[in-house]
């Protein structure tokens, strides 16, 4: 017996390090299941399957913004260390899970001007996901939401207390089976707002196991498709497990 992330380091010839932080971005499989814990003892002829992250696509660019398509999987801050710019910046963040439009500024300007847009709330953010069940109707959720640590990451629950104001509006677009893909338009942007808000209704977001979901999924089924800005509105193309579910 051996840790996970030790015998996957071997069978990819990789370093420690990096087989620890793929195990942890959720990209390596054994027998069709995620490998969850990176320290767990597994028998030393386990064969463990890495799945690729898709490459990053740039929508559009210009003096003052950069937008792309960020592939689910992907921490949000990797892309703004990676850039070529020395400049570029990130405007706002995707959960690592989450695909779809990413902004970075390229000035300073710019990015003061960006941030003062999104704490006026003069950005508007279009989603679509697959949920769990049978959504049939909009619906308009309203419930104040709380965020802390829980084991070093983020999360978050509705408190009608202490919460800050949160407002998220769900449509029905298709019905497959048991699932649903909605669109989601967001008011606020609180962390993990959309996944607590359709986990309270009863509709969490596909493979979102920490808010509700019973299916496994290689990454939860959420992603960012529109955003518009000071003048400027970003598009990013539904990848595969987005655009049908299975």
């Amino acid at each position: 017996m051996e840790k996970a992330y030790k015998l996957l380091a071997r069978q990819e010839q990789i370093s420690n390090k990096k087989a620890k932080d793929l195990i942890d971005r959720g990209l390596v499989y054994h027998l069709d299941r995620k490998v969850k814990i990176a320290r767990a003892q597994m028998a030393n002829d386990t064969y463990f399957r890495v799945e690729e992250i898709d490459k990053v696509k740039i929508i559009y660019q210009d003096e003052n913004i950069l937008a792309i398509n960020k592939p689910a999987l992907l921490d949000s801050y990797e892309l703004a260390e990676t850039s070529e710019e020395d400049e570029t910046e990130l405007i706002h963040r995707l959960d690592r899970d989450t695909s779809g439009v990413l902004l970075l500024a390229r000035n300073q300007e710019f990015l003061k001007d960006a941030i003062r847009a999104f704490k006026q709330r003069k950005v508007k953010k279009r989603y679509v996901a697959w949920v769990e069940g049978i959504f049939c109707e909009e619906i308009k959720i309203d419930a104040p939401i709380r965020t802390h640590k829980q084991g070093g990451k983020a999360f978050s629950q509705i408190d009608e207390k202490h919460g800050q104001p949160a407002i998220t509006i769900v449509k029905p677009l298709e019905i497959q089976g048991k699932k649903s893909k909605v669109e989601i338009e967001i008011l606020t942007g609180r962390t993990h707002q959309i996944r607590l808000h359709l986990s309270t209704i009863g509709h969490p977001v596909v493979g979102d196991e920490r808010y509700g979901s019973v299916t496994r999924s290689k990454r939860i089924l959420l992603h960012a498709k529109a955003i518009s800005l000071l003048g400027y509105a970003f598009e990013a193309k539904e990848p595969r497990d987005i655009q049908k579910y299975k």
